[in-house]
């Protein structure tokens, strides 16, 4: 929450079950932030239970949220929720289906270790405007993205 506040934004703590039950509604609001952590303890695979909570909780609130433009951004354990909701990849047509997943590393352990990512200065991605490149911590057991859409990473790199 803080970073969103220091970006001038106000900012609010929502639990998923609050969402679920009608007590809160995803309308509300302009961004969606899913964070790290372990999300039901990744039993079953790193984000598949709380992705499952999301996709199958929330999917209408979800899917009209992300027709009307709203940005989202999973943070760590987040984006592996977002791979296993079926948000991510992104295609054009937002369906809720897993097209993706996130498999055990080739090194066969849990990465921990710090690396430098650059960012394509023409993306229009909205998280990474401004920015040349950034050191990041990298810490994952389940960090190898997998597809069976052999012509995905062209479309990524086509798009920008």
């Amino acid at each position: 929450m803080a970073v969103f506040e220091m970006a001038g934004a106000s900012a609010d703590r929502i639990h998923v079950n609050r969402l679920v039950s009608g007590e809160a509604n995803l309308e509300d609001y302009q961004i969606m932030a899913v964070p790290g952590g372990f999300s039901f303890g990744d039993h079953l695979g790193s984000g598949r239970l709380m992705g499952n909570r999301l996709r199958f909780g929330l999917r209408e609130q979800v899917l009209e949220f992300v027709r009307a433009g709203k940005p989202v951004i999973g943070i760590c354990n987040g984006f592996q929720v977002l791979i296993k909701m079926g948000l991510l990849p992104g295609d054009d047509e937002v369906s809720l289906t897993q097209t993706a997943s996130l498999a055990l590393n080739d090194s066969g352990h849990y990465e921990d270790r710090w690396v430098t990512l650059e960012f394509d200065t023409n993306s229009p991605c909205i998280w990474t405007k401004g920015m040349d490149r950034i050191r990041v911590p990298v810490r994952h057991g389940e960090g190898k993205f997998v597809t069976d859409d052999a012509t995905l990473l062209d479309k990524w790199a086509a798009s920008g």
